[in-house]
């Protein structure tokens, strides 16, 4: 949240002459007080003497924002948005994101699609989201403050207030800490209201100082394109199997990059609205901070030209190998429904294929298997460019939480790629959410979202990039800034004074990575398996959705197996069985990878003769322990069975990508359960196992329209 005061005393030449030199805006549109808090619909004075707001008053205010409005309105229709649609933004009270009320408001007020308000004044389908972090005594009351003020614009508001279980983050970690929970909150109440697009407010400037952080940290060109105009973001977390299926995440739309900060005070000028500045975005603690007062200094026209169309170079560069990329990855990979990934080298090519393009496809296939989104870089990265371009395939490799080896019976001709559970430094992690059902509304939902990516890949297909405008595809990261010069996209000046900057943070970078690595390698060991109750839905491993319950009968097509050998299946049996192997004195199964004794035990259960004329039966079980079993027991029937047709599907599954798949055992350690290949135990247990990645190949969608800024 913002810091801010309201004022309405009028103008002082000291208090415009300081505000003029944070903002950069001319001061003679503003009316300064500082000291003093007004809250409008209290009308009582509360002293404040480290925060400041600006009230932008209509009689001072004659700026016609038509520009604003109409290059808006263009840049949502490319996001395939339309008034009609359900819109949440991210709202701060600072210039940027009343702005973005302004805008939005209008847009969806206007036009022929203009939709009503609801009862009460407030227009309909857009909510407006303020987070209040609590880090600070006053900000609860501030959340009020901007409520207020957008409630009068005509927009639905509604505050989320941070819960901070780990206490409040250290100084160092502060920004990005919140901005986390900030973005965690947005999903949270996106969901709540079944929106399924979020408006923020950042803009061109914003996406100047990613580029300088960016460029301090060694990033490539795909990442010195910064922010894309569109992208996808998903819950790390799951509350409810509606959300699991619906897996439409949040379209994150950024409408006002072609803007500049400047722009930002004109259009609440021209609105009429106030907003509030935070002082502590001028604290050199912090990288943002510092980069952005040097860019402030360095203010010339030719300047901010020059760095918008380096970054927009840069942008067109990643939308080219996005498109090679995605293209790969349509012709050359198949998902299997068992969580692993093949790549056919022969239709990939990979020695024709660009460097920098069989990176991105690299980067899309294993952060889709492992699930994780971090970036691959440096020797894991490189590793993995030797071993794709190696034809035939011979060996094996373990990078970024992925197995790679050859794909069986293929003769080095496919690779298949795993989630590396064994023998990797890779956690156990199971989520645990509740089991309510989609719901129609959830359902509206997803498909309106759906339909609104279509518009807008639709919208996209119309943009045809020409080759001769893709630059940087063989340029070494730390080149980038020479390349730009050689072709003239920046000059001398501008060169030299990103350099000069550049260097600045990366020594500011570098005396801080040893603390940082060391903060980051403090993790809890994780436990091999985990419980799970009946009827209590997991996500294992962000890929699988699984599930189990006793029944009370067993389905007709079950007993196919069972029939010839006069085994009584009623209720007391059941009670037997599952006293027995499952659920009974509170026995609860537990969860956990799929290893190579599982597979040795379901061979040497299905050797069961099913013959009546010895009493009992030695198996043994997954941790090796001997045991002794009733043969006359309807579970060692039924689990004889169902190990010989579980043993036939699991010949389908090559060996590697069995040690990603769940499996239900209980708490002596005997295999209960393999539901991706139907292997049960007991007969009256009923396991649910879903292929369902949280995130999907690619990340979902994303897009970056790359368009130079005047």
């Amino acid at each position: 949240m913002a810091r801010g005061l309201i004022l309405s005393s009028p103008t002082l030449t000291a208090t415009t002459c300081l505000f003029a030199s944070i903002s950069k805006t001319p001061p003679k549109s503003f009316n300064l007080s500082f000291g003093l808090k007004l809250i409008h619909h209290h009308y009582h004075l509360i002293p404040s003497p480290c925060s400041f707001s600006v009230d932008s008053s209509p009689s001072q205010c004659s700026i016609d924002i038509s520009k604003y409005t109409e290059t808006f309105s263009r840049r949502m229709a490319m996001a395939g948005l339309k008034p009609h649609h359900r819109i949440a933004l991210g709202v701060s009270g600072g210039p940027d994101s009343m702005a973005l009320c302004v805008l939005t408001a209008g847009w969806k007020t206007a036009g022929a699609d203009a939709v009503t308000s609801e009862n009460g004044g407030f227009i309909d389908g857009l909510l407006a989201i303020i987070v209040d972090h609590g880090l600070r005594a006053e900000s609860k009351e501030e959340a009020n403050i901007v409520s207020h003020r957008v409630s009068k614009m005509g927009i639905r508001c509604e505050i989320a207030c941070c819960d901070w279980p780990s206490g409040r983050p250290k100084q160092g970690q502060l920004q990005e800490a919140a901005r986390e929970m900030r973005y965690q909150i947005f999903q949270e109440v996106c969901a709540q209201h079944r929106i399924g697009v979020l408006l923020i407010a950042q803009h061109a400037d914003d996406q100047a100082e990613l580029f300088i952080l960016r460029l301090s940290r060694n990033s490539g060109v795909l990442g010195l394109a910064g922010m894309p105009f569109t992208s996808q973001i998903f819950p790390t977390y799951t509350q409810s199997y509606r959300e699991v299926q619906a897996n439409q995440g949040i379209l994150l739309v950024r409408p006002l990059l072609e803007f500049s900060k400047e722009d930002m005070y004109k259009i609440c000028q021209g609105g009429s609205e106030n907003w509030v500045e935070d002082p502590t975005n001028q604290s050199p603690l912090y990288a943002r901070n510092r980069i952005r007062m040097v860019l402030n200094n360095l203010s010339s026209s030719a300047f901010k030209f020059e760095l918008q169309a380096l970054i927009s170079a840069c942008r067109i560069t990643r939308t080219y190998v996005d498109q090679i990329a995605y293209s790969l990855i349509r012709d050359a990979v198949v998902i299997k429904d068992h969580g692993y990934v093949v790549i056919d080298l022969q239709i990939l090519c990979p020695l024709k294929v660009e460097d920098i393009c069989l990176m991105k496809f690299l980067s899309l296939i294993l952060q889709f298997v492992s699930q994780r989104q971090r970036q691959i870089r440096g020797s894991a990265l490189k590793l993995l460019m030797d071993y794709i371009r190696t034809f035939p395939c011979k060996n094996s490799v373990t990078a970024a939480g992925c197995y790679l080896c050859p794909d069986p019976g293929s003769r080095g001709s496919r690779v298949l790629v795993c989630c590396c559970s064994n023998g990797c430094a890779f956690p156990l992690k199971i989520e645990y959410f509740e089991s309510q059902s989609q719901g129609q509304q959830g359902c509206c939902v997803a498909n309106e979202l759906e339909k609104i990516i279509e518009a807008e890949k639709s919208y996209a297909n119309h943009l045809v990039l020409d080759a001769s405008d893709v630059h940087f595809l063989d340029v070494n990261p730390e080149l980038v800034l020479t390349e730009a010069k050689r072709l003239n996209i920046i000059g001398e000046s501008t060169y030299n004074s990103i350099f000069a900057l550049q260097k600045q943070e990366t020594a500011h970078f570098r005396s801080k990575t040893e603390v940082i690595s060391d903060s980051a390698s403090k993790h809890g060991v994780t436990p091999f398996s985990k419980s799970l109750q009946p009827g209590q839905f997991c996500y294992f491993m962000d890929r699988f959705i699984l599930t189990w319950k006793l029944k009370n009968n067993i389905d007709n097509d079950k007993l196919s197996g069972l029939v010839d050998y006069e085994m009584d299946l009623g209720e007391e049996t059941r009670s037997l069985c599952c006293t027995s192997c499952v659920a009974g004195n509170n026995k609860v199964p537990e969860v956990r990878h799929m290893i190579e004794s599982d597979w040795l035990y379901l061979a040497e259960l299905s050797k069961y003769p099913l013959s009546k004329n010895f009493p009992q039966y030695e198996v043994k079980s997954v941790n090796g322990t001997k045991q002794i079993m009733d043969r006359t027991s309807p579970c060692l029937h039924y689990a004889s069975v169902s190990a010989k047709q579980a043993l036939r599907l699991l010949k389908s599954i090559p060996v590697a990508a069995r040690r990603s798949l769940p499996v239900l055992i209980n708490q002596q350690g005997q295999l209960l359960s393999i539901p991706s290949v139907n292997f049960k135990h007991c007969p009256f247990l009923m396991v649910h196992m879903e292929f369902k990645p949280k995130i999907p190949l690619g990340g979902g969608h994303t897009h970056s329209y790359s368009k130079i800024v005047t």
